[in-house]
């Protein structure tokens, strides 16, 4: 089975752990996917729906839908910023979310994953990042689901596609998104 899996960032760091896991996942998609890792999303200004219109549409904001609307799947990768989600991975599913009732995240399943460096990996922002996006119109898959704590400590020396728990984590998270965009041409056959 085939699938395009755009992941998203929430981290603009160059250094960060959450785009190490991201570029993982390139690395790891299964057989007939694809991950392609997102760039721009510091580009795309804060949503305001006076600028949200057929003349005034940013072009960054335009390019984020257009890669989104073209994907099968999306996977989010989410840092823990003060017990929620970063401004920019928000400022993303707000621009996905509209127009309103067929945004370009409308349907499309969803993984939230991440790591971050308190004990529990970022738990409380993947939360967040679900709920924002099921009220966006994604579908959010059940079960579909990694935290890894202890970043900082973590991968100061190992990347985290060394690390035999991520890879094996991030297979699995991978393997039900893959199995998730092929559920709704299950459904219809």
């Amino acid at each position: 089975m085939s699938a395009r899996i755009v992941a998203l960032v929430g981290s603009l760091r160059a250094g960060s752990h959450n785009r190490q896991l991201a570029e993982a996942a390139v690395d790891l998609a299964p057989e007939g996917a694809t991950v392609e890792v997102y760039e721009g999303l510091a580009d795309v200004p804060f949503y305001n729906e006076d600028i949200d219109t057929e003349a005034d549409l940013p072009q960054a904001a335009a390019r984020l839908r257009a890669a989104v609307t073209d994907a099968d799947a999306l996977l989010l990768f989410t840092p823990e910023y003060n017990g929620t989600m970063p401004a920019v991975l928000k400022n993303a599913i707000d621009w996905l979310s509209r127009p309103y009732g067929a945004g370009a995240l409308r349907g499309k399943p969803v993984a939230v994953i991440g790591t971050a460096f308190g004990q529990y990996g970022g738990v409380w922002a993947q939360t967040e990042v679900r709920k924002a996006v099921g009220v966006a119109g994604g579908t959010v898959v059940e079960g579909v689901e990694l935290a890894i704590p202890g970043s900082v400590t973590r991968f100061a020396e190992t990347h985290p596609s060394e690390d035999a728990e991520v890879i094996t984590g991030l297979s699995a998270v991978l393997t039900g998104l893959v199995t998730a965009t092929a559920a709704p041409a299950e459904a219809t056959a």
